[in-house]
């Protein structure tokens, strides 16, 4: 919805000022023989000059070269010189004069349907109802079929034409002015440049409103002159107070702007897909990932970043290409080359973060890729202490000829290790961006209380604590994920070993990928997103004596993302797990689910897996007997209670 409220702007800034009428009714406020006149009567004539360049000028490069000698007109010269008095006189002739001239506020716009619909009613959308069978090359024009449809239900309404400041001010502070808006009334003889970029008529309503109260109404008159009256129509934004059919005409607008925003991608018309609305699905469910919170904040923005720097470099090589010669020379050939193979990794990095099979666990950004280092060459080990100051009462309890130390720097710790060596931290809070690269056997410890040892993550990294080494412990710790994207432990090969640790969550939990092996012992796990514990087919798990809970706190109201809870196994080849005597509990989906390949579902009965629990995971269920049978699964006293879905899923992935 607009905004009601108006921002004012200095009017030294905007794109040009037109010496009409506003001018004449100030300058009648202050005396003649003042020197600012002068200055202002020799401004008057350059800023003509200027308008009349900008009329004549075609395209972007004519026009930035216009608004640059804006910048340095006399006037702006003499405001840094002039005296104080001057400066008063100057700003009081340039004011927009009396209030009864100032822009209205914009009316409210109508509210986007398109915000309150769900993951399934978007899919059902785009794919069922707008885009159907249709194939890549063709959807520009689909789209286009479909908005035509539409605006044929009303010629004419009124709409906030919203477009980049650059159009009007040469400088402005974005934070302020995110946009210009402007009530127009719109004609829709439509004409199109291509498919479905459609322009349309426009005039400015009356009364002049805008989001900028002091916008002067001849320079919007100028601009538009300058466009030719003709805007884009998915600049134009239809507002509320009109009749049913202009509110059909602003939902079919932003389905077409969500497409072109978010789901259209330059290379679709570029390369044949067999089955387009699937992929269509998948730029939906990524999309709806970043807005709920499934890929943490800091992963998204990455994307946004990425698609914008593709879209960027798409268009360099367009204006590139434009200028090159129809021989080109050797360096300009380079060139082109270099551009097309910048775009063409953009664009493979892209595809994988579309591809929910590829993006399942986080691989659009570089793994683990440091070497190990193995023993040291003396096959001695070290015993490496983190703290800023080391007493001898802190290594009374090492042996006397122990190796040591001493760093005040987590990562310059680890930075120096080699298999075999120890770390032991003292009570502090510590950041440390080596965790991410472990790839040695080491020990990591910390000696006191594990509440007072505190490892947060950097925000802006991908990953907390990432291990690929054979046999790496982490014990007496609490780790706090503070907006990295990936789980809070991932083990990606070899063995990991968490004891008495606490982990407190921001992204998705612990994560075992294929062919990698977890032991965690009195270990409490809370706030992922996803389960507190995700085991990939072919890992291993023991799981101690743990509390696991509140976990699946993903901010969505779409069901078919609530059944993480706990602990997750997905079963294709089947994950071993062992668990026992461990506390499941409080979490928004299931305490355990089991994805396996199977055309059975099943889902226990929470009064029956209640009592099993009370009694020791008594396997008198037959079906869930044989099905943990086959997934080598071993259960033994666990307490899973008041899981929200229920306390065992077992169902077909």
């Amino acid at each position: 919805m607009a905004s009601r409220s108006s921002a004012s702007v200095p009017v030294d800034s905007v794109r040009t000022i037109s010496p009409g009428r506003r001018g004449e009714k100030a300058a009648s406020a202050v005396p003649a023989d003042t020197a600012a006149e002068t200055t202002l009567k020799s401004t008057a004539i350059t800023v003509r000059s200027v308008v009349a360049s900008l009329r004549q000028v075609k395209g972007k490069a004519g026009r930035e070269e216009a608004r640059w000698r804006l910048q340095r007109l006399p006037a702006a010269q003499a405001e840094e010189e002039a005296a104080e008095e001057e400066k008063e006189e100057k700003e009081a002739l340039l004011s927009v004069p009396e209030e009864e001239d100032e822009a209205q506020p914009l009316p409210p716009i109508c509210v986007s349907r398109m915000r309150g619909m769900w993951r399934k009613e978007k899919v059902a959308l785009y794919c069922d109802q707008v885009l159907q069978d249709c194939e890549g090359v063709y959807a520009d024009e689909v789209m286009g079929k479909y908005l035509s449809e539409k605006l044929k239900l009303k010629d004419k309404w009124l709409g906030v034409w919203k477009t980049n400041p650059d159009v009007f001010f040469v400088k402005y502070e974005e934070s302020s002015i995110p946009f210009v808006g402007i009530l127009v009334e719109v004609t829709c003889g439509l004409y199109q440049d291509s498919s479905s970029h459609f322009k349309v008529a426009v005039s400015v309503a009356e009364p002049l409103s805008s989001n900028i109260t002091n916008i002067p109404r001849d320079l919007v008159d100028e601009i538009l002159e300058e466009l030719e009256h003709s805007v884009p129509l998915l600049e134009v934004y239809p507002v509320e107070g009109q009749d049913t059919d202009i509110r059909d005409i602003a939902f079919a607008l932003e389905v077409v702007r969500f497409f072109y925003d978010f789901l259209w991608r330059d290379w679709d018309d570029e390369e044949s897909c067999e089955n387009y609305t699937a992929l269509i699905e998948e730029r939906i469910n990524l999309w709806c990932d970043m807005q709920d919170g499934t890929i943490p904040g800091p992963i998204a923005q990455r994307f946004k970043k990425t698609l914008e720097e593709y879209k960027n470099k798409r268009v360099e090589l367009i204006e590139y290409q434009s200028l090159v010669k129809e021989d080109p020379s050797a360096a300009e050939a380079v060139q082109c080359w270099k551009k097309y193979y910048e775009i063409v990794m953009l664009c493979g990095l892209l595809k994988m973060w579309e591809d929910l099979r590829l993006r399942i666990h986080g691989p659009f950004f570089p793994r683990i890729l440091r070497r190990r280092k193995g023993k040291r060459e003396c096959g001695k080990t070290v015993t490496h202490i983190v703290v800023k100051v080391m007493t001898a009462e802190m290594v009374k309890d090492l042996s006397s000829d122990t190796l040591l130390q001493q760093h005040d720097d987590l990562d310059l710790a680890l930075d120096n290790c080699y298999s075999g060596d120890t770390v032991i931290i003292f009570p502090g809070v510590y950041q440390a961006a080596n965790l991410a690269l472990l790839t040695d056997d080491i020990i990591i410890k910390g000696v006191g209380e594990r509440k007072e040892i505190i490892i947060t993550s950097e925000p802006s990294h991908d990953s907390f604590v990432v291990s690929k080494a054979d046999n790496v412990k982490l014990m007496h710790l609490s780790l706090i994920q503070q907006g990295t994207v990936d789980g809070i432990v991932v083990v990606e090969s070899g063995h990991m070993t968490l004891e008495n640790c606490i982990l407190k969550c921001e992204g998705t939990g612990v994560c075992v990928l294929t062919g990698a092996a977890l032991t965690i012992t009195d270990s409490e796990i809370t706030g992922a997103q996803g389960a507190g514990v995700e085991l990939y087919p072919g890992s291993t798990a023991i799981l101690e004596r743990n509390e696991i809970h509140h976990c699946n706190n993903l901010r969505t109201s779409d069901s078919s993302k609530s059944t993480l809870g706990g602990v997750n196994m997905k079963v294709l080849p089947a994950p071993k797990l062992k668990m026992t005597s461990n506390h499941i509990y409080s979490n928004k989906g299931y305490g355990v689910s089991i994805l396996q390949p199977t055309e059975q579902f099943f889902i226990v009965a929470e009064e029956a897996l209640n009592k099993r629990a009370a009694s020791g995971d008594k396997k008198d269920d037959k079906m869930l007997f044989k099905v943990m049978e086959n997934l080598n699964l071993e259960m033994n006293n666990n307490k899973i209670e008041a899981n929200v879905k229920g306390d065992i899923r077992i169902g077909t992935s």
